[in-house]
């Protein structure tokens, strides 16, 4: 399911990505790989899509969230 559907406070696994290489090389630079663990910080219809990785928040645009897939 894509990672802009999932609510806040839910944690999430990873999977890919379905985008080009460009956003998939962003998101790795950023730590967003297959197979890691990413908890919803907020999801709410207006402001910023906030995810924690690896003990770090980042803020995703909603096209973006809406590329990643998650399980």
């Amino acid at each position: 399911m894509p990672l802009a559907t999932v609510k806040a406070g839910s944690k999430v696994r990873f999977v890919n990505v379905q985008a080009g290489q460009a956003l998939k090389a962003r998101l790795a630079a950023m730590g967003l790989v297959p197979g890691s663990e990413l908890e919803v910080v907020s999801n709410s219809l207006h402001g910023p899509f906030i995810v924690s990785v690896k003990g770090s928040r980042l803020v995703l645009g909603r096209g973006m969230a809406q590329k990643i897939m998650v399980v």
